[in-house]
């Protein structure tokens, strides 16, 4: 295994460093999930990096093969990207469908499925062709594909289950007094089943997470001690669907663009192990406020945040006491 983490905690531990590196240092077959958001192939240059879009599919390509090799048999590889414009005109980029086919194609992954995650809080853009010229909707959809190394990666949908409608709820309740089973027009045979409490329905490839945090550990840190914040962070709920979705508490969960590390303070949560990779020190040190409780002091907070960005290998096992007791006693 990798040594030297910037940080480590009870169950994983954050590097950094360029992922390629790093992906040689792992044992192959041994990662369960790698879940990552990579600089998008963007027009408009981004403080955090991002490259042309005509060279974006190569340079990503480069991570995949080495995360194909990390994967176990059985393991996923959950990527999500988000739109983009070819430059200078309203007209879409293909990248993000041209990295699905390349990496299908050239690597020997399986599309297990297509997810699209849709941020009901994101603003207007692009601002040329959405605010000035009107000629286009706001874009807040991402495409977010579930890569697999086989054609029967491991998941259980019933560990991600939606909450019922309302009208669901009745219809568990007196499922008589609303339907009455037959056959639809569909070909579904719509029998008394339906009527079942399950404990929840089935989720749809559309998921619904607004990605509007205003507060949070990881931003009341930030605040705290005047710590640069990563500019492109997602929600919680994103990793969330996916390492309950696809994998189960003791495997092993790979960020290899790491961020704010998002990824790998959900996994902790989640009791899985994880290891998360990110170029920039500076990024990495606000992420350790996502592992300490929420009522660290300022104190506190500055002591650690400075550790890891002075590179001091810190160790932040037991920071969060309150919820290590909690895992002992359930």
């Amino acid at each position: 295994m990798i040594s030297e983490p910037c940080y480590f905690t009870e169950r994983g531990a954050a590097y950094v460093g360029d992922s390629r590196r790093l992906l040689t240092e792992i044992e192959d077959n041994s990662v369960n999930l790698v879940f990552t958001s990579p600089p998008f192939a963007l027009q408009r240059q981004k403080e955090y990096g991002n490259l042309d879009e005509n060279k974006y599919v190569d340079w990503l390509t480069e991570f995949a093969r080495l995360v194909h090799a990390k994967l176990c048999d059985d393991g996923s590889f959950v990527l999500d990207l988000g739109g983009a414009y070819q430059k200078g005109t309203p007209s879409r980029s293909l990248y993000n469908f041209r990295v699905l086919l390349r990496f299908c194609d050239d690597i020997g992954f399986f599309l297990a499925e297509d997810f699209y995650w849709f941020n009901p809080s994101k603003l207007p853009s692009p601002i040329e062709w959405v605010n000035k010229r009107k000629l286009r909707a706001k874009d807040s959809v991402n495409t977010v594909w579930w890569f697999s190394k086989t054609r029967w990666p491991k998941a259980d949908v019933s560990k991600v289950l939606a909450p019922y409608s309302e009208r669901m709820k009745k219809l568990i309740a007196d499922p008589a007094a609303f339907y009455t089973p037959k056959k639809r027009p569909s070909g579904h045979d719509i029998g008394a089943a339906f009527g079942r409490d399950n404990g929840g329905a089935i989720p749809s490839n559309l998921l619904q997470i607004p990605n509007s945090e205003s507060n949070g550990q990881y931003l009341t840190g930030c605040t705290a001690v005047g710590a640069k914040q990563h500019p492109a962070r997602f929600p919680e709920k994103l990793p969330e669907f996916f390492i309950r979705f696809l994998t189960q508490p003791g495997d092993l969960v790979l960020d290899i663009f790491a961020g704010s590390n998002t990824t790998g303070s959900v996994a902790e949560r989640e009791r899985r192990h994880w290891l998360a990779f990110e170029m920039s020190q500076t990024y990495l040190a606000s992420s350790v406020f996502r592992f300490l409780e929420p009522n660290a002091s300022k104190e506190q907070m500055r002591e650690l945040h400075e550790r890891v960005l002075r590179g001091d290998q810190t160790d932040l096992t037991g920071v969060r006491p309150q919820l290590t007791l909690l895992e002992e006693t359930e």
